[in-house]
Protein backbone atom coordinates (compact mmCIF):
# COMPACT_ATOMS: atom_id res chain seq x y z
CA UNK A 1 0.00 0.00 0.00
CA UNK A 2 1.23 3.49 -0.85
CA UNK A 3 2.78 5.53 1.96
CA UNK A 4 0.84 8.58 0.75
CA UNK A 5 -2.72 8.75 -0.53
CA UNK A 6 -4.34 11.67 -2.31
CA UNK A 7 -7.82 12.52 -3.53
CA UNK A 8 -9.72 15.49 -4.89
CA UNK A 9 -13.34 16.18 -3.99
CA UNK A 10 -14.69 19.29 -5.68
CA UNK A 11 -12.28 22.12 -4.93
CA UNK A 12 -10.65 20.38 -1.96
CA UNK A 13 -7.59 18.17 -2.28
CA UNK A 14 -6.61 15.83 0.56
CA UNK A 15 -3.18 14.27 1.10
CA UNK A 16 -2.97 11.46 3.67
CA UNK A 17 0.26 10.23 5.24
CA UNK A 18 -0.43 6.50 5.19
CA UNK A 19 1.95 4.69 7.52
CA UNK A 20 -0.32 4.40 10.58
CA UNK A 21 1.49 1.27 11.79
CA UNK A 22 4.65 3.41 12.08
CA UNK A 23 2.84 6.52 13.40
CA UNK A 24 3.24 8.06 9.93
CA UNK A 25 6.98 8.52 10.34
CA UNK A 26 8.90 9.81 7.35
CA UNK A 27 10.76 7.25 5.30
CA UNK A 28 12.00 7.89 1.77
CA UNK A 29 8.78 6.62 0.20
CA UNK A 30 6.55 8.84 2.34
CA UNK A 31 8.75 11.90 1.88
CA UNK A 32 8.79 11.50 -1.90
CA UNK A 33 5.07 10.75 -2.07
CA UNK A 34 4.19 13.78 0.04
CA UNK A 35 6.23 16.11 -2.13
CA UNK A 36 4.85 14.66 -5.37
CA UNK A 37 1.29 14.95 -4.07
CA UNK A 38 1.77 18.58 -3.01
CA UNK A 39 3.17 19.43 -6.44
CA UNK A 40 0.26 17.66 -8.14
CA UNK A 41 -2.28 19.55 -6.03
CA UNK A 42 -0.60 22.86 -6.83
CA UNK A 43 -0.77 22.18 -10.57
CA UNK A 44 -4.37 20.89 -10.53
CA UNK A 45 -6.60 23.77 -11.65
CA UNK A 46 -9.61 22.20 -9.93
CA UNK A 47 -7.99 22.28 -6.48
CA UNK A 48 -8.45 25.46 -4.47
CA UNK A 49 -7.44 24.26 -0.99
CA UNK A 50 -5.23 21.37 0.21
CA UNK A 51 -5.63 19.37 3.43
CA UNK A 52 -2.74 17.32 4.85
CA UNK A 53 -3.61 14.64 7.38
CA UNK A 54 -2.28 11.44 8.92
CA UNK A 55 -3.97 8.04 8.73
CA UNK A 56 -4.86 6.43 12.03
CA UNK A 57 -4.45 7.98 15.45
CA UNK A 58 -1.48 10.30 14.78
CA UNK A 59 -0.42 12.99 12.33
CA UNK A 60 3.29 12.09 12.23
CA UNK A 61 5.98 11.44 14.83
CA UNK A 62 8.92 12.53 12.68
CA UNK A 63 11.60 10.70 10.75
CA UNK A 64 11.72 6.90 10.78
CA UNK A 65 14.67 6.35 13.13
CA UNK A 66 15.25 2.78 11.95
CA UNK A 67 15.68 3.99 8.37
CA UNK A 68 17.97 6.76 9.62
CA UNK A 69 20.16 4.21 11.44
CA UNK A 70 20.38 2.10 8.27
CA UNK A 71 22.22 4.91 6.47
CA UNK A 72 25.99 5.20 6.31
CA UNK A 73 27.54 8.50 7.36
CA UNK A 74 28.11 9.60 3.78
CA UNK A 75 24.39 9.01 3.03
CA UNK A 76 22.97 11.06 5.90
CA UNK A 77 22.93 14.50 4.25
CA UNK A 78 21.13 13.29 1.14
CA UNK A 79 18.68 11.27 3.24
CA UNK A 80 17.79 14.25 5.41
CA UNK A 81 17.41 16.50 2.36
CA UNK A 82 14.72 14.11 1.13
CA UNK A 83 12.97 14.35 4.50
CA UNK A 84 12.69 18.14 4.13
CA UNK A 85 12.05 18.63 0.41
CA UNK A 86 8.31 19.14 0.99
CA UNK A 87 9.09 22.36 2.86
CA UNK A 88 10.40 23.96 -0.33
CA UNK A 89 7.24 22.91 -2.16
CA UNK A 90 4.94 24.19 0.59
CA UNK A 91 6.76 27.53 0.62
CA UNK A 92 6.15 27.96 -3.11
CA UNK A 93 2.49 26.93 -3.17
CA UNK A 94 -0.16 29.50 -4.08
CA UNK A 95 -3.04 27.54 -2.57
CA UNK A 96 -3.92 27.48 1.14
CA UNK A 97 -2.78 24.32 2.91
CA UNK A 98 -4.45 23.12 6.12
CA UNK A 99 -2.79 20.65 8.48
CA UNK A 100 -5.45 18.42 10.03
CA UNK A 101 -3.77 17.16 13.18
CA UNK A 102 -4.85 14.50 15.61
CA UNK A 103 -2.67 12.65 18.10
CA UNK A 104 1.06 13.29 17.94
CA UNK A 105 2.73 15.74 15.56
CA UNK A 106 6.36 15.51 16.66
CA UNK A 107 9.75 16.53 15.20
CA UNK A 108 9.32 16.40 11.40
CA UNK A 109 5.58 16.05 12.00
CA UNK A 110 5.58 19.38 13.84
CA UNK A 111 7.69 20.87 11.05
CA UNK A 112 5.25 19.69 8.38
CA UNK A 113 2.17 20.94 10.23
CA UNK A 114 3.69 24.36 10.91
CA UNK A 115 4.87 24.72 7.30
CA UNK A 116 1.18 24.70 6.35
CA UNK A 117 -0.91 27.87 6.41
CA UNK A 118 -3.37 26.64 9.01
CA UNK A 119 -3.26 24.04 11.78
CA UNK A 120 -6.62 22.68 12.87
CA UNK A 121 -6.22 20.10 15.62
CA UNK A 122 -8.18 17.76 17.82
CA UNK A 123 -8.11 18.98 21.40
CA UNK A 124 -5.97 16.00 22.42
CA UNK A 125 -3.32 16.68 19.75
CA UNK A 126 0.26 17.22 20.90
CA UNK A 127 3.15 18.97 19.15
CA UNK A 128 6.84 18.91 19.99
CA UNK A 129 10.37 19.51 18.72
CA UNK A 130 11.50 16.32 20.42
CA UNK A 131 14.68 15.25 18.62
CA UNK A 132 16.78 16.49 21.57
CA UNK A 133 15.45 13.50 23.50
CA UNK A 134 17.32 11.08 21.22
CA UNK A 135 20.55 13.07 20.93
CA UNK A 136 19.55 14.98 17.79
CA UNK A 137 18.07 18.47 17.38
CA UNK A 138 14.97 19.84 15.62
CA UNK A 139 16.44 22.67 13.55
CA UNK A 140 14.01 22.70 10.63
CA UNK A 141 10.91 22.02 12.75
CA UNK A 142 12.24 24.56 15.26
CA UNK A 143 12.61 27.13 12.49
CA UNK A 144 9.01 26.53 11.43
CA UNK A 145 7.94 26.97 15.06
CA UNK A 146 9.98 30.20 15.29
CA UNK A 147 8.06 31.65 12.34
CA UNK A 148 4.94 31.43 14.50
CA UNK A 149 6.13 32.18 18.04
CA UNK A 150 9.54 33.90 17.75
CA UNK A 151 13.11 32.62 17.78
CA UNK A 152 13.91 32.63 21.50
CA UNK A 153 10.68 30.92 22.52
CA UNK A 154 11.07 28.32 19.79
CA UNK A 155 14.68 27.65 20.81
CA UNK A 156 13.52 26.97 24.35
CA UNK A 157 11.19 24.24 23.09
CA UNK A 158 13.87 22.87 20.77
CA UNK A 159 16.38 22.57 23.62
CA UNK A 160 13.99 21.00 26.13
CA UNK A 161 11.90 18.85 23.79
CA UNK A 162 8.86 19.78 25.87
CA UNK A 163 5.50 18.81 24.41
CA UNK A 164 2.95 21.44 23.42
CA UNK A 165 -0.72 20.45 23.82
CA UNK A 166 -3.14 21.82 21.24
CA UNK A 167 -4.67 24.27 23.73
CA UNK A 168 -1.23 25.74 24.40
CA UNK A 169 -0.65 25.86 20.65
CA UNK A 170 -3.71 28.07 20.36
CA UNK A 171 -2.37 30.37 23.09
CA UNK A 172 0.99 30.58 21.30
CA UNK A 173 -0.78 31.29 18.01
CA UNK A 174 0.20 28.41 15.75
CA UNK A 175 -3.03 26.39 16.15
CA UNK A 176 -5.94 28.04 14.37
CA UNK A 177 -8.55 25.94 16.13
CA UNK A 178 -8.63 22.99 18.54
CA UNK A 179 -11.85 20.99 18.67
CA UNK A 180 -13.08 17.68 20.07
CA UNK A 181 -11.89 14.77 17.94
CA UNK A 182 -15.35 13.99 16.62
CA UNK A 183 -15.63 17.58 15.37
CA UNK A 184 -12.24 17.71 13.62
CA UNK A 185 -13.44 16.71 10.17
CA UNK A 186 -16.28 19.25 10.31
CA UNK A 187 -13.95 22.04 11.47
CA UNK A 188 -11.38 21.35 8.76
CA UNK A 189 -13.92 21.06 5.97
CA UNK A 190 -15.67 24.20 7.13
CA UNK A 191 -12.44 26.17 6.93
CA UNK A 192 -11.50 24.59 3.59
CA UNK A 193 -14.88 25.48 2.09
CA UNK A 194 -14.57 29.07 3.32
CA UNK A 195 -11.14 29.44 1.74
CA UNK A 196 -12.25 27.76 -1.49
CA UNK A 197 -15.05 30.35 -1.84
CA UNK A 198 -12.59 33.24 -1.97
CA UNK A 199 -11.10 34.70 -5.12
CA UNK A 200 -8.37 32.34 -6.30
CA UNK A 201 -6.40 35.35 -7.55
CA UNK A 202 -6.73 37.21 -4.23
CA UNK A 203 -5.55 34.15 -2.27
CA UNK A 204 -2.59 33.69 -4.61
CA UNK A 205 -1.72 37.38 -4.28
CA UNK A 206 -1.90 37.13 -0.51
CA UNK A 207 0.49 34.19 -0.33
CA UNK A 208 2.90 35.59 -2.92
CA UNK A 209 2.75 39.08 -1.40
CA UNK A 210 3.53 37.95 2.15
CA UNK A 211 6.44 35.88 0.85
CA UNK A 212 7.83 38.84 -1.09
CA UNK A 213 7.50 41.24 1.89
CA UNK A 214 9.01 38.86 4.43
CA UNK A 215 12.20 40.16 6.06
CA UNK A 216 12.24 43.48 4.22
CA UNK A 217 12.58 46.90 5.86
CA UNK A 218 9.17 48.45 6.47
CA UNK A 219 9.33 51.01 3.68
CA UNK A 220 10.32 48.44 1.08
CA UNK A 221 7.75 45.95 2.36
CA UNK A 222 5.01 48.57 2.02
CA UNK A 223 6.16 49.34 -1.53
CA UNK A 224 6.19 45.67 -2.53
CA UNK A 225 2.80 45.12 -0.90
CA UNK A 226 1.42 48.09 -2.77
CA UNK A 227 2.59 46.67 -6.08
CA UNK A 228 0.90 43.34 -5.42
CA UNK A 229 -2.29 45.03 -4.24
CA UNK A 230 -2.41 47.36 -7.24
CA UNK A 231 -2.09 44.42 -9.63
CA UNK A 232 -4.96 42.66 -7.86
CA UNK A 233 -7.09 45.81 -7.73
CA UNK A 234 -6.69 46.19 -11.49
CA UNK A 235 -7.76 42.62 -12.20
CA UNK A 236 -11.20 41.38 -13.27
CA UNK A 237 -11.63 39.55 -9.97
CA UNK A 238 -10.71 42.63 -7.98
CA UNK A 239 -13.36 44.71 -9.68
CA UNK A 240 -15.90 41.88 -9.58
CA UNK A 241 -15.54 41.46 -5.82
CA UNK A 242 -16.08 45.15 -5.14
CA UNK A 243 -18.95 45.47 -7.62
CA UNK A 244 -20.65 42.41 -6.11
CA UNK A 245 -20.27 43.85 -2.62
CA UNK A 246 -21.75 47.19 -3.64
CA UNK A 247 -24.52 45.47 -5.60
CA UNK A 248 -25.26 43.11 -2.68
CA UNK A 249 -24.89 39.99 -4.80
CA UNK A 250 -22.59 36.94 -4.68
CA UNK A 251 -19.35 37.50 -6.63
CA UNK A 252 -18.49 35.36 -9.65
CA UNK A 253 -14.71 35.01 -9.75
CA UNK A 254 -12.88 33.89 -12.87
CA UNK A 255 -9.29 33.88 -11.63
CA UNK A 256 -8.37 36.77 -13.92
Amino acid sequence: MSAVLSKVEGAIGTITLNRPEAMNTFNEELAAGLNESLRAMESDENVRVVIVEGAGKNFSTGIDLKEYLSKERHEIREFLSKMNVHNHTLASMTKPVIAKVRGYALANGTGLSLACDYVVASDDAVFGTTAINVGLICLEPGYQLARWIGEKRALQYVLTGDLIPAARGMELGFVWNAVPGEKLEEAVRGLADRLASKSRLAVKTGKRGFEAMSGLPLQRAVEIGGEFFAALAGSEDGREGVEAFIGKRPPVYKGK
